[in-house]
């Protein structure tokens, strides 16, 4: 039986810590302006993600590169249960999303694909727009300049499924597939 990495107990090196600069959003970031209903017809993951925030901004797409951080305030991710709107920003290249919370269910399909969120209030109040800031989701910290945040560090078995690339290939190296 195949098993996920074991990331608990991991110290992270700095070169695996999730690095970038920040897009900072406000709150109630709905699943419409992360990724805008006109697009639902497309299924090609890189045709997805070049309308990642293109509801907040036309430009957005261009602005986001690899690593980059979304950062949102309250209740990120509400709305619809749209999977597109997390595959535009993993495929966009973000790195993870930080916010003060999130809608449940967005926080469930980032899970599902394999993509990091993170609840930390004090660090997105401390926080600017495209500052350099590290996550360490392992150790449950944040580095924004020279503060650190301290988080609720996901689950074994979540980061696990992170780790792996989400649900299905988690599944399919668990059962061996």
């Amino acid at each position: 039986m195949g098993t996920a990495p074991d990331l608990t107990g991991t110290k992270m090196e700095p070169e695996e810590l999730i690095r970038g600069p920040v897009i900072k959003l406000g709150d109630s970031i709905n699943t419409d302006l992360i990724y805008p209903g006109a697009y639902l017809n497309l299924v090609d993951p890189k045709e997805i993600a070049m309308h990642a925030l293109e509801g907040i901004d036309p430009d957005f797409p261009e602005k986001i590169v690899p690593g980059s951080i979304v950062v949102g305030g309250v209740n990120f991710g509400c709305g619809s249960s749209r999977e597109g709107a997390v595959t535009c920003l993993k495929h966009a290249g973000v790195g993870a999303v930080l916010a003060k919370s999130f809608a449940r269910i967005y926080f469930r399909n980032m899970i599902n694909q394999g993509f990091l969120p993170v609840e930390c209030p004090e660090a997105v109040d401390a926080i600017s727009d495209g500052q350099e800031i590290s996550i360490d989701p392992v150790n449950g910290k944040i580095l924004v300049g020279e503060k650190t945040f301290q988080f609720e560090r996901l689950p074994e078995f979540i980061l696990g499924v992170i780790a792996s690339g989400g649900l299905i290939p988690y599944t399919r190296n668990s059962i061996n597939i």
